[in-house]
């Protein structure tokens, strides 16, 4: 069945959601705009990333402008703005300028903070001072996925070195902007315990230059060579157990804000357990993430699927294989 043609003036959605904002909760309005997608996807693109759906290589600045003013429409009071183009908001080649400024003043009259995403290499003052002159707080999520060079060329394909996100990190503290860091559970080709100690890691050698950290566990997208492995058995998403030990160990390790927002969390195709928990630890995730609790969101949880995660721990590098155990053992 052919895919319906997108309008270039409608953005993908639109929605509100729970975030912290200066220590305080407050409801945040998301927009996630159709744009031409992301550079490196179309020179060479993460193993992960299915975001290239949602593009449009006909997007003008015109179009851009007109769906922000159409997402606008369910905008409420909401103190905090996050805009998400599935790619680099501040790659000039994918929002332009006359596009990016309008939209942020758009955003910065409204909101006390704007969110927005790019790669480090557009993490640069040229970018960010006209970023910057419309909005009261910025925010740049960075997809850092882990601060090991080799699983993010190996693992990730990323296109990108520790030491770039570094360099954006320390451009963005001079320029007064804060960074939101994102690491990714469970690349390709990792065992479930190599995830889990990649992630921890990450946490502790990133934290330092960055004001918030959210850990996002693996979610098959259509079209990536994930989904290829996923199908074949080859790659099963991370355990919820396996989220709960990061947060859980990653929040003795840094004093950055530590968070998670599960995408398809509780799926086939997302971080989930037996079907059971999974309700249940994704709420005491939400609660963590929303501060207060800190690691004593997750006391009282228990699931006799607690076992079996830990044999698949132990059993995982014992069989010298990365793939869906359950899928792969004959019955």
């Amino acid at each position: 069945m052919a895919r319906k043609r997108a309008d270039p003036e409608e953005p993908v959605s639109v929605w509100s959601e729970k975030d912290l904002l200066n220590s305080e909760i407050v409801d945040a309005l998301v927009i996630i705009l159709r744009s031409r997608g992301c550079y490196w996807s179309r020179q060479s693109g993460c193993l992960m990333c299915g975001y290239n759906n949602d593009c449009l290589g006909t997007v003008t600045a015109e179009n851009l402008v007109k769906q922000f003013e159409k997402a606008m429409e369910k905008y409420s009071g909401q103190e905090y703005i996050k805009i998400y183009t599935s790619g680099s908001f501040l790659d000039p080649r994918e929002i332009e300028p006359e596009a990016r400024d309008r939209i942020l003043e758009m955003a910065g009259g409204k909101a006390r903070k704007v969110l927005c995403e790019s790669r480090p290499e557009f993490v640069s003052r040229s970018n960010m001072e006209p970023a910057l002159a419309h909005v009261k707080e910025l925010e740049i999520a960075v997809g850092l996925e882990t601060a090991n060079d080799d699983i993010r060329a190996r693992c990730i394909n990323k296109g990108f070195q520790y030491a770039d996100f570094e360099s954006a990190c320390n451009t963005a503290r001079e320029m007064n902007a804060s960074i939101r860091t994102y690491l990714l559970l469970k690349p390709p080709y990792l065992t479930e315990g190599s995830a889990i100690t990649d992630v921890i890691e990450s946490v502790k050698i990133a934290g330092p230059l960055c004001q918030t950290i959210s850990v996002n566990p693996m979610n098959v997208q259509r079209r990536t060579a994930v989904e290829s492995l996923w199908k074949r058995g080859l790659y099963r998403p991370p355990w919820l157990w396996s989220l709960v030990k990061v947060l859980e160990e990653g929040s003795r390790l840094t004093d950055t804000r530590l968070i998670s927002a599960p995408s398809g969390g509780g799926s086939r195709r997302g971080v989930h357990n037996c079907g059971e928990c999974d309700e249940a630890i994704l709420k005491a995730v939400e609660t963590f993430s929303l501060g207060g609790a800190g690691p004593d969101a997750f006391k009282g949880l228990n699931c006799v699927c607690r076992e079996h995660w830990q044999d698949y721990l132990d059993i995982e590098p014992l069989m010298g294989t990365t793939g869906d155990l359950e899928r792969l053992s004959p019955p």
